[in-house]
C-alpha cells in the first residue's frame, strides 16, 4: 500500500493533472444535453475552443480519446486503395500508419526516425514520388520530445497541392500552432493533455478544403463523420448529433476560461519557461537529451538514462518511493530514456520537484550523480526569467 502522506506529482504527457477548479465543476449534478444550462456551456466550448485552434474553422467534437480525433481525420481524408502519405518520427506518427491501413489507404510512410524531425525536404521528395492528396503527420511526438516545423510542413503540402492532417493532441496549448495563419487544413487534439481536463473529449479543427474533401468520398464511416457533427454544431443554439460527454465539456468549460484569463501568448510562454528550465536540468546533470536541442520542445523532454543502469527501475523508482509519476521509454526506446512532461497544470515548483526525485532515482539505480545540480540549474532559469511560473488557478 503507498505511504498517504507522501504526496503524488503526475508527470506524464496525459493524462495531466486538473485544476482543481475543474473538478469541482465536474462534480456537480448531471445536467440533461437538451436542458439549456448545458447547451450554454456547449456553445460556449465551441467558441472558446476555436481561440485555443487560434482558428475561425469549426473544431469538432468527439466523445473520444485523442486516437479518436486521428481516427476521425484519416475516416473523412483517406481513400480505400489510394495513396496516404504519413510523415512520423514517433510511436504516435506510426500511429496514423495504422489507422490508414485500417481505412484501406495505400500508405507511403515517411520514417523520418524516433528522436529526428520530418525534415520538409524529405516529405517534398515522397510527395512526389507518392501522388498523395493527403499527409498526416505530427505536431508534438510524445514518444520523444520532438516538434516538428509544422508551418513549413504545411507549405511542403500545399505546394503539392496535398492537404495536411496533424496531429496535435500532445501540443496544442503547449506550443504554437496557429491554424488559420498556417493554413492547417486538420488539427486533431484531445482534453486530457494541455486543455488540463480528463481523457474524453477529441477535437478537430477542420479547415473548408478538407471538408470538401471529405463531403466528395461518402461512405465509411458513421459515428467520426465530419458532415453530421459540422451539421449539429452550426445550428442556432448549436446541437451534437450524439450524446456529448456532459460533464467533460463541464470541466472544459472552465479549463478554457482559465486559458482565456492567463491569456494564450502567456500559456506558451509559460511552457517555454517550463521547457526551457526542464533541458537545463539535464544539462546540470551532464546527461543528454533524447533528440535535437528544441526551444520549441516545450511539451515533454526526453533524457537519455545513463549507461549501466536498469533505466526502466528509474521511473517505479520515481513513482513508489517519492510519489513522482513519469512516463519512461515506448517500444524501442523502453528502459532508455525517461520522460518528463510540462503541458498543462504545471508550474515552477512541479519542475524542481520532479527533478529532485529523478537525482535520488538515479542514485539509487547506482549512477554518480551530485544531487541538487539539475534542481539548481532549473531555479537558475525560473530566477532569469523574472516571470510568475505559477500554474493558472
Amino acid at each position: 500500500m503507498a505511504n498517504p502522506f507522501v504526496k503524488q506529482y503526475l508527470m506524464t504527457a496525459g493524462p495531466t493533472p486538473i485544476p482543481p477548479a475543474v473538478s469541482e465543476a465536474m462534480a456537480q449534478p448531471v445536467l440533461y444535453h437538451r436542458a439549456p444550462a448545458f447547451i450554454e456551456v456547449y456553445a460556449r466550448c465551441l467558441e472558446r475552443l476555436k481561440t485555443v485552434f487560434q482558428t475561425e474553422n469549426d473544431v469538432l467534437c468527439f466523445a473520444a480519446s485523442g486516437s479518436g480525433a486521428m481516427e476521425s481525420a484519416v475516416a473523412n481524408l483517406a481513400r480505400p486503395g489510394e495513396p496516404a502519405l504519413v510523415a512520423s518520427c514517433g510511436k504516435f506518427g506510426e500511429r496514423w500508419v495504422e489507422l490508414c491501413e485500417a481505412y484501406g489507404a495505400e500508405v507511403a510512410h515517411l520514417d523520418a526516425g524516433w528522436g529526428n524531425r520530418v525534415e520538409p525536404g524529405e516529405l517534398e521528395r515522397r510527395l512526389a514520388e507518392s501522388g498523395a492528396k493527403v499527409v498526416f503527420t505530427t505536431l508534438s511526438e510524445t514518444s520523444t520530445g520532438v516538434v516538428n516545423d509544422v508551418q513549413a510542413l504545411t507549405q511542403v503540402a500545399h505546394d503539392a497541392g496535398a492537404l495536411i492532417a496533424v496531429d496535435a493532441v500532445s501540443g496544442l496549448g503547449a506550443v504554437p500552432i496557429p491554424q488559420d495563419e498556417w493554413q492547417v487544413d486538420v488539427v486533431v487534439a484531445g482534453s486530457q493533455k494541455a486543455l488540463m481536463c480528463p481523457p474524453g473529449l477529441a477535437f478537430a479543427g477542420v479547415g473548408q478544403a478538407a471538408l470538401d474533401h471529405a463531403a466528395a468520398g461518402p461512405g465509411h464511416r458513421y459515428y467520426f463523420d465530419w458532415r453530421r457533427t459540422v451539421e449539429g454544431q452550426r445550428k442556432d443554439p448549436p446541437d451534437s448529433p450524439f450524446t456529448p460527454a456532459v460533464t467533460l465539456f463541464v470541466g472544459l468549460d472552465v479549463a478554457l476560461r482559465m486559458i482565456a484569463e492567463e491569456g494564450l501568448d502567456e500559456v506558451f510562454d509559460r511552457h517555454r519557461i517550463l521547457g526551457r528550465a526542464a533541458r537545463a536540468a539535464v544539462r546540470g546533470l551532464e546527461l543528454d537529451l533524447f533528440g535535437p536541442e528544441d526551444e520549441n520542445a516545450n511539451v515533454v523532454t526526453a533524457i537519455k538514462l545513463p549507461e549501466g543502469i536498469d533505466g526502466a527501475a528509474v521511473p517505479k523508482t520515481m513513482r513508489d518511493r517519492f510519489g513522482v509519476t513519469i512516463a519512461g521509454g515506448q517500444g524501442r526506446l523502453k528502459g532508455k530514456i525517461a520522460r518528463i512532461a510540462h503541458c498543462g497544470y504545471f508550474s515552477a515548483f512541479d519542475i524542481t520537484t520532479t527533478f529532485a526525485a529523478f537525482e535520488m532515482a538515479l542514485r539509487e539505480a547506482g549512477h554518480d550523480v551530485e544531487l541538487g545540480a539539475g534542481v539548481g540549474a532549473a531555479q537558475a532559469v525560473f530566477l532569469e526569467a523574472g516571470v510568475p511560473v505559477a500554474a493558472p488557478v
